[in-house]
């Protein structure tokens, strides 16, 4: 028998034979008579990640911004994914460059900013799948990788930002100002009713082995601030 006269289909695929233009046999995995005057065309069905080419797209307010996204898709039909388009996966990943367009041209750039999740994947897998339902592939997910806006519209974002911490800090600083002035005026108060905490006070804050002179009840005494 013949070297090349059995052909093998490993996991993951399926065969597809035509005699005369037309499909004779589908060949499962496995090890399987080769005919002569037939073609053969393998199909891959294992899941696949299609990424899609960074899109130039406009917000609702006119800012340019590059989105990426990837399709996670399937092949559930190899006849129709043969058979009905030159390239299958072209066509899907079309509708869903037209899709992405539409779902953004209806956010404004701040929320593009603001929000990693802005961009509703819901209408872009919608228009995925129902491209592939006609060409024999099962489309599983549709994700946003990456939402770039242009590098000024960061710079200006960041400055706000910026800006916005600065004040919070301007403002933390100066509330502790005035809770310190505001100690500072209820010592005083405490101090001139209580002349005696006063004297006590600054008995305390003298230097070590400095002497006090206090005048209590009219007369001068000395004290050490050591004692």
């Amino acid at each position: 028998m013949s070297l090349f006269s059995r052909i093998t289909v490993v996991p993951g695929y399926v065969t597809l034979e035509y005699r005369e233009g037309k499909l004779t046999r589908t060949l499962q995995p496995g090890s399987h008579s080769r005919r002569g005057d037939a073609t053969y065309v393998t199909v891959d069905l294992r899941e696949r990640l299609i990424p899609v080419a960074p899109q130039e797209i406009l917000t609702s307010d006119v800012m340019s911004v590059r989105v990426t996204m990837a399709l996670r898709l399937t092949v559930v039909d190899a006849v129709a994914f043969t058979e009905r388009a030159v390239d299958p996966i072209a066509t899907i990943y079309l509708a869903a460059q037209i899709a992405l367009r539409q779902v953004c041209a209806a956010l404004a750039s701040d929320d593009v900013i603001r929000r990693g999740d802005a961009v509703d994947t819901a209408p872009v897998l919608v228009a995925a799948r129902a491209a592939g339902a006609g060409v024999g592939v099962e489309v599983a997910d549709v994700v946003i990788k990456d939402v770039i806006v242009p590098h000024e519209v960061r710079s200006a974002a960041l400055e706000v930002i910026t800006a916005r911490s600065r004040g919070l800090a301007k403002l933390e600083e100066a509330r502790a100002e005035t809770a310190s002035l505001r100690a500072l005026a209820n010592a005083g108060k405490l101090l001139d009713a209580h002349p005696a905490l006063a004297q006590l006070r600054l008995v305390q804050a003298a230097p070590y082995g400095s002497r006090v002179v206090l005048a209590v009840g009219g007369a001068d005494s000395e004290a050490r601030a050591d004692d």
